[in-house]
């Protein structure tokens, strides 16, 4: 604790100053404001001379309407400018976010649904889909050859043919 505490009424006086401070400062940046937009209505806006002629008039409202559409087209293309600014800073927001590694994934709840049901919550009521997918399979037989049936035929009887004398000379003798 080497430093000491400050007093209230001398917190209070520095508050004052800084308060001061500021509201001349906002005051000052009023004023330019100020400045500034009588210099640019000067700029901008002559003083308007109105005409005693009917064709002067027309003429003098033509003048002012093309000025306005310029004005028109400026103030679309800073609005289209500060949203695509816009738009970038919150692409970036996002990129900074994703890079911090702040974002948590919620935790999901596990929902007891079938696939004919999730579908349809998906696709909307209007899509009738089914998820039979025995269904939707080609159906396919399967064909053995005749000449393999009768190559490898039931291994019972080839054993009872061999088994004994008699079962192993026939398979000496091919005659």
């Amino acid at each position: 604790m080497s430093e000491k505490k400050m007093t209230s009424s001398r917190r209070y006086h520095l508050k004052s100053l800084l308060l001061q401070a500021g509201a001349s400062m906002l005051e000052a940046e009023a004023a330019e404001a100020k400045t500034e937009k009588n210099k640019y209505m000067v700029e901008s806006c002559p003083v308007l001379d109105i005409p005693g002629s009917m064709q002067e008039l027309l003429e003098l409202c033509r003048k002012i309407h093309q000025k306005i559409d310029a004005v028109d087209e400026e103030r679309y293309d800073m609005a289209t400018k500060v949203e695509k600014s816009d738009k970038e800073i919150n692409d970036l927001k996002a990129k900074v976010v994703e890079l911090n590694g702040k974002f948590k994934k919620p935790a999901l709840k596990k929902v007891r649904m079938s696939a004919d049901a999730m579908l349809q919550a998906l696709l909307g009521s209007k899509h009738k889909v089914n998820m039979d997918l025995r269904s939707n399979l080609k159906q396919v037989k399967k064909e053995l050859k005749e000449e393999d049936k009768d190559s490898v035929g039931d291994w019972r009887k080839n054993i009872e043919d061999k088994a004994g004398m008699d079962g192993r000379k026939k398979m000496f003798d091919h005659s």
